[in-house]
């Protein structure tokens, strides 16, 4: 690990444990008390909800991930797609199950994971029944057949790489899917327009994506601001355009959701 690595690393040691520390979380958490699963699925201990969520909070976990899986359903429908129907799907990115949970009905034949986080695959591994989930590098290919799925979901996922790592991603979905399948993911688009410096509000409006802290990839310190013409004519350049809602990933606070296939 090279310093800058290291460096990042240390930061990102210190806010997990803020937010296991934070008092106002505690305090929520409380209602949950005793709890060892939901819905009866277990939950995951609190430093792996930090891990994906960001938060040690539980409503906003177990919420959050259910608003996303509904957001996936709902971009199915859309295109008389039922998740009962749907032979293999992929969550990439998958962490400690956040939105994997909320998939109850489908089998660990139509139902996989995969994250880069060794600790969260075997979490889930362990503890959702109807999930086979693998540990993958941080960047492609993965150990699946050529149009394994039929539908690959990455809700925050995409927004924490730089751009060398995002188009690699599309490439290696576009081998993975089934030549009629769905690919849906989130970026950060317009909304976060006003958090961005003046050069990088430059870059936004030309059309580029903005990049910050491209050591730290994969980690919630390398944020990627997405403005909708690169996506589409820069990212998903050899797709079509099925979807776009601007802050539409419900359960990814203010995050545009797409939907494409490929051409």
């Amino acid at each position: 690990m090279g310093i800058r690595q290291a460096w990042y690393s240390g930061l990102l040691w210190i806010y997990e444990r803020s937010k296991l520390l934070d008092r106002e979380t505690r305090r929520r958490n409380a209602a949950y008390a005793g709890r060892r699963s939901i819905d009866g699925v277990p939950l995951p201990p609190a430093d792996l909800r930090v891990k994906v969520a960001g938060t040690a909070d539980i409503y906003s976990f177990l919420d959050g991930g259910e608003k996303a899986a509904a957001t996936v359903r709902d971009l199915l429908a859309g295109r008389n797609i039922a998740a009962g129907d749907i032979a293999r799907m992929l969550d990439f990115g998958c962490g400690c199950g956040r939105v994997l949970r909320h998939w109850r009905g489908l089998s660990r034949e139509q139902l996989h994971g995969v994250d880069c986080n060794a600790e969260l695959v075997e979490w889930c591994g362990r503890n959702l029944e109807n999930v086979t989930a693998r540990v993958s590098e941080p960047g492609p290919p993965l150990d699946y057949a050529s149009g394994t799925f039929d539908v690959i979901y990455a809700f925050s996922v995409l927004t924490h790489m730089p751009e060398d790592l995002q188009r690699a991603w599309i490439e290696e979905f576009r081998r993975i899917l089934s030549p009629a399948g769905r690919l849906i993911f989130s970026t950060h688009g317009q909304y976060y327009f006003e958090r961005l410096s003046g050069e990088e509000k430059k870059k936004f409006e030309g059309g580029e994506v903005v990049v910050r802290h491209t050591d730290a990839r994969g980690t919630n310190y390398c944020n990627s601001f997405h403005p909708e013409s690169w996506v589409r004519e820069q990212l998903l350049a050899d797709w079509k355009v099925g979807a776009f809602v601007a802050c539409g990933a419900r359960g990814n606070p203010m995050q545009d959701v797409w939907m494409a296939r490929p051409n």
